[in-house]
C-alpha cells in the first residue's frame, strides 16, 4: 500500500459512495489516497474541525493550528481486509512525517454517536484521551445534522419544542472519543504538558451510550444501544454539502468523474 495526495473531487466522489457519512469537512488541507497496484482503495483527509484553535488550546494551552492536523474523514473499500485502515493511518503518518514535519500530532475523534469507540486507532497505536458528550439532530430516516447546518433551518441557535415537531427531527447526544499519535520524540515528551490525561486504557463497546430527545418530547431518556439507523442515502438537511462536486461538474460518481 501507498498513500499519496489526490485531487478533492476524486476523495469526495469516494467517500460519498462509501461511507455511512457523505458530508465532507470543510477545514481540508491535504486528500490523501491509498492506493494497491495503482488502484484507489481508501482516502483519507487531513485539516482541522469546526473550532481549530479552540480544539488544540483546549489540550496544549501554548500550541496553536500549525501544530497538529486533525483527521476529517477516513473511508476504507469495504473489500479490503479489516486491518487495512489501521495500514492506511500507518501509511499516513509516514506521509506526514516527510510532507508535514513541522506537525507535532495527528488527532482524530471516533464517533461514538454513531457506535464507533475507536478499533482502528486503538490498533493503530493512537493514544486514547477520554470522551466528551456531543449532540447532534436525527431525522426518521436517521440522517445526522450538525447543530451548525440546523442553523439555515430555525430562527435561533437551538431548534425549539415546535420546531422540532415542525422538521420531524429528534435530539440525540453520545459519546466522542477523542484520539492522538505523536508524530515526533518530543511531541511524545509535551504530552506531559497537555490538560488531558493520554493513555491506552481503550473504550470498548460497553462504554457507548446515548441520550435521546425524540420528536413531541420534552425530556432525554437514556439509552445503550444506538437509537437511530442511518444509510447515507438520505442527505435532505446536507445536501448543499454531499452535492457539491455533483451540482458543480454534472457527475454523480466516481467513474462518471474520472
Amino acid at each position: 500500500m501507498i498513500v499519496k495526495t489526490v485531487d478533492w473531487r476524486v476523495a469526495t466522489l469516494f467517500v460519498q459512495e462509501r461511507h455511512y457519512s457523505p458530508v465532507m469537512p470543510k477545514l481540508t488541507k491535504h486528500w490523501l489516497g491509498a492506493y494497491i497496484d495503482d488502484k484507489l482503495i481508501g482516502i483519507l483527509t487531513l485539516g482541522w474541525g469546526t473550532r481549530p484553535v479552540h480544539t488544540i488550546r483546549k489540550l496544549f494551552p501554548e500550541l496553536d493550528t500549525k501544530d497538529y492536523y486533525e483527521i476529517g474523514k477516513m473511508c476504507m473499500d469495504e473489500s479490503m481486509p479489516r486491518n487495512s485502515e489501521s495500514q492506511m493511518l500507518s501509511k499516513t503518518i509516514e506521509w506526514m512525517k516527510k510532507n508535514t514535519p513541522d506537525r507535532k500530532y495527528l488527532y482524530t475523534w471516533a464517533d461514538g454517536i454513531v457506535g464507533k469507540p475507536g478499533y482502528v486507532y486503538q490498533s493503530a497505536n493512537f493514544l486514547y484521551g477520554g470522551f466528551i458528550w456531543s449532540d447532534v439532530y436525527v431525522t426518521e430516516e436517521g440522517e445526522k445534522i450538525h447543530p451548525r447546518t440546523m442553523g439555515k433551518y430555525i430562527k435561533g441557535a437551538r431548534p425549539t419544542f415546535e420546531e422540532r415537531k415542525e422538521l420531524n427531527i429528534s435530539s440525540v447526544f453520545g459519546k466522542q472519543f477523542r484520539y492522538i499519535y505523536p508524530l515526533n520524540k518530543k511531541a511524545r515528551k509535551y504530552l506531559k504538558q497537555s490538560t488531558c490525561e493520554w493513555n491506552t486504557n481503550y473504550p470498548k463497546d460497553k462504554d457507548l451510550g446515548w441520550k435521546i430527545k425524540p420528536v413531541g418530547e420534552k425530556s432525554y431518556v437514556y439509552s445503550d444501544t444506538i437509537p437511530f439507523n442511518y444509510d447515507g442515502s438520505n442527505t435532505k438537511f446536507n445536501s448543499q454539502n454531499v452535492d457539491k462536486v455533483s451540482v458543480k461538474y454534472g457527475v454523480g460518481n466516481l467513474e462518471a468523474f474520472l
